[in-house]
């Protein structure tokens, strides 16, 4: 028999969001170790908010909600709130009820400076890597360093002389000018872009196209990939090595491994690790720092192939946490949102290694 086709709204339902969600979706571990996280955070909140004048949207559900985006790869906020009007699974996991109201995308933007200003992208990942420690699957003895261009959130035509003088020839187009770059030779010693004066013009390589962007520096541990700690630095000749020198500066002094690119082989930079106590594992470059009291141990070999997982993070970041092309400008900014989506990382690797576990 053929079912009829009615649409008539329903006035009540008699299902809850938690009974909607399956038992066993891959959100509901993330979200265990994101409230452990949050709860951790509750005096770092208090510390920042006022203690009088009207309550304000819960930084605990607009951190649920900027997870989400890294997680689904949602690409603006505007489309994370609409998300948020009919997406169940959205609103179970950021802690809406059915009726409750969602509140604007500016309300991202007037909190922004507040979660900034109290670091709690880094405090959050710390939480992450707690709970790591506590699951005993954070090593501290083998490490792999590395670091990947940011693109900025500025146009090329924003890259502008520093004396304010004009590039070539333009239209009457203020918003979308054409601007003529033939012949003139560009450094970031002599330009600077209008849009996002933090970023630098910088390339990956011989050949390589020049972009503006900013220099993300990870730090990795090789026995299940997790990421120990990262930074967001300005780009420049030297950036990734002189940000993973200051990384390394963090870690507990004991004897350990450090692996990494070719980039990293320089005199300096091992020289600096061997300083720090740290064996440095790093890729052969023609003329080497390295010998082969180094290169003969078999855990050299190891260190060069577990040092390509790394790669998995940029990928992910970049391919799932919307890191592609950067959404803030200015160093603080994203900074604070590549830190946020390496937590976001690490919480997928832990549910990851904990259902392996099982």
């Amino acid at each position: 028999m053929r079912g009829d086709d009615q649409q008539s709204g329903h006035l009540f339902s008699y299902l809850s969001p938690e009974q909607r969600v399956p038992a066993d979706h891959p959100l509901r571990a993330i979200r265990l170790m994101t409230e452990e996280a949050l709860r951790q955070l509750s005096p770092q909140f208090e510390a920042i908010y006022a203690k009088t004048g009207r309550p304000s949207v819960p930084p605990e559900q607009l951190l649920r909600a900027l997870l989400l985006q890294a997680l689904y790869t949602v690409r603006s906020e505007r489309m994370l709130v609409e998300q948020l009007e009919y997406n169940l699974l959205f609103r179970w996991f950021v802690g809406l009820a059915m009726d409750d109201a969602v509140w604007t995308p500016t309300t991202f933007t007037k909190n922004r400076d507040r979660l900034l200003a109290g670091d709690i992208a880094r405090q959050f990942f710390e939480a992450v890597l707690t709970q790591a420690r506590a699951r005993r699957v954070l090593a501290d003895e083998h490490f792999t360093v590395d670091g990947t261009l940011l693109e900025a959130w500025a146009g090329q035509k924003s890259f502008t002389r520093r004396d304010g003088t004009s590039a070539g020839p333009s239209d009457d187009d203020p918003g979308n000018p054409t601007v003529n770059f033939h012949g003139e030779r560009r450094s970031n010693t002599t330009h600077q872009s209008t849009t996002d004066p933090d970023s630098r013009l910088a390339k990956k390589g011989p050949g390589r196209e020049a972009k503006l962007a900013y220099v993300g520096e990870v730090l990795m541990e090789n026995r299940h990939g997790l990421v120990v700690d990262a930074c967001v630095v300005t780009a420049s000749g030297t950036a990734e090595r002189d940000a993973a020198a200051a990384l390394l500066q963090a870690l507990p002094s004991r004897r350990a491994t450090v692996g990494g690119d070719k980039a990293y082989d320089t005199r300096a930079w091992v020289e600096t690790t061997r300083a720090l106590g740290l064996t440095p594992h790093v890729a052969q470059a023609p003329h080497s720092a390295l010998d082969a009291r180094t290169t003969r141990q078999p855990g050299y070999a190891v260190s060069q192939r577990l040092r390509k997982r790394i790669e998995e993070i940029f990928g992910w970041m970049k391919t799932i946490g919307g890191l592609r092309k950067l959404r803030h400008r200015g160093t603080a900014r994203v900074e604070w949102h590549f830190l946020f989506v390496a937590a976001a990382y690490n919480l997928v690797r832990l549910r990851t290694l904990t259902r392996a576990a099982a």
